[in-house]
């Protein structure tokens, strides 16, 4: 794991945060897979009940270099998006989303955390290392942006 140059601070964010995150989102995903969300999806996610946008910004830069949004419904949470600039993975950004995720579904009485992830993508390890097992599969869930379909594996916790 590479070190981290520059101290990352977690912040909630809101819809005015869009224009730092869409960067790290197509950064991040691209269109090769079909995994990323429109500005529009993410604009008309966030005013939603239960629907909470964490950004990790570099503390010297001020700059985004990763967000996660979580959906909670009763007592189930749902990791909707996670990502990380590519230039600033492997500095545990990526863990340190999912854990504040899991540590906020624990304060919030939360019993079940999930989320979906392409299958073959390589966060797939990080969400086994903090508990995720496997629940489902749907089959050519993303389409990328040459047609080809790829599956989507459903993941759960129970916290």
């Amino acid at each position: 794991m590479a070190t981290i140059d520059h101290p990352i601070r977690l912040a909630v964010g809101t819809s005015e945060d869009l224009d730092d995150i869409m960067p790290v989102m197509e950064s991040a995903f691209g269109n090769r897979f079909g995994e990323a969300w429109t500005r529009s999806q993410c604009a008309g996610i966030l005013p939603m009940a239960g629907v909470t946008l964490t950004l990790a910004r570099d503390s010297e830069a001020d700059e985004a270099t990763g967000f996660s949004l979580v959906r909670s419904v009763a007592d189930e949470s749902e990791l909707l998006l996670i990502a990380v600039s590519p230039e600033r993975r492997r500095e545990g950004i990526g863990r340190g989303l999912l854990q504040h995720f899991l540590d906020q579904a624990r304060m919030n009485g939360i019993n079940r955390a999930h989320l979906e992830v392409r299958d073959g993508n390589p966060a797939i390890h990080m969400y086994r290392r903090a508990g995720f097992e496997p629940i489902g599969r749907r089959r050519n869930y993303y389409r990328g942006n040459d047609g080809q379909q790829f599956d989507a594996l459903t993941f759960a916790l129970d916290l």
